[in-house]
């Protein structure tokens, strides 16, 4: 009888192991795989992930099933979301033989937009990163990077006409429950900003959001104060992280500030 090839290779990693030290995290770091990823009830999209994957390891075990990571990732029923995470993270506890891990993923998430007036559509792309740990306990941390447009209130009120502007960059990490989706975070951080970002605009939507960021100025203090008051009032979301950056348009600095209640 010919018994499979593995039956014959003895299993190193899995022997016992004399030193007695328990390892907190070990796994796989910075795998880059394709993946879907699903924000709300539309379809999923495909990205390409940066992933961090790890568990706690007993004193008595030698090594853990490295190859085991990436099988989670080759399920074929694998759509990755911010409500699924928990669920994965059970699963790689089970498949792994652990009782706590780690997983971190980056990627760009792609958002369908709308003009403002002519409708056109165009596609955004958000840095984002989610960290997840399962052990007596679930926690689940979404960090996005979203640009942004500011108009100074100074420069306008000082000037017979016009204001300078600038792109911004807001940067939100938030401790999230599974109700809460990336396309509703990131609304709610443009929101407040003195006008959103687009990929395309028509003439129309150009002066739209020309006059709109006018009508609406913000230093980098108004930004950060604003988004974490809308963050601090949504049910779905725990702690918090907001910090901006203005990339200022007069000056060879750029402007910061910072609102951590994590």
């Amino acid at each position: 009888m010919n018994l499979p090839l593995t039956a014959s290779l003895e299993d190193v990693q899995n022997t016992p192991d004399q030193r007695r030290l328990a390892i907190d995290q070990v796994g796989i770091k910075s795998l880059r795989y394709p993946i879907f990823f699903q924000s709300n009830d539309s379809s999923p999209i495909r990205v390409v992930a940066d992933f961090n994957m790890y568990v706690h390891l007993p004193h008595h075990v030698k090594g853990t099933h490295m190859s085991r990571f990436v099988e989670l990732l080759e399920r074929p029923e694998q759509v990755f979301s911010v409500a699924d995470m928990k669920d994965f993270m059970q699963a790689m506890l089970e498949r792994l033989e652990a009782e706590s891990g780690h997983v971190t993923m980056r990627f760009p998430f792609f958002l369908e937009k709308a003009a403002p007036v002519s409708g056109v559509s165009s596609m955004m792309d958000y840095d984002v990163s989610l960290r997840a740990e399962l052990g007596e306990q679930f926690a689940l941390t979404v960090k996005v990077e979203i640009p942004v447009t500011s108009l100074c209130p100074c420069s306008k009120k000082i000037s017979d006409y016009g204001a300078h502007n600038q792109r911004s960059l807001v940067t939100v990490e938030v401790e999230v429950d599974d109700s809460l989706t990336l396309d509703q975070l990131i609304q709610l951080v443009e929101k407040q900003a003195s006008s959103e970002l687009y990929g395309l605009l028509k003439r129309p939507d150009e002066k739209f959001v020309t006059e709109y960021a006018y009508d609406n100025p913000k230093f980098v203090e108004d930004l950060v104060r604003d988004i974490a008051g809308a963050l601090d009032k949504a049910e779905a979301i725990g702690g918090f992280r907001v910090e901006c950056e203005n990339f200022e348009s007069i000056h060879n600095h750029s402007a910061y500030a910072l609102i951590d209640r994590l």
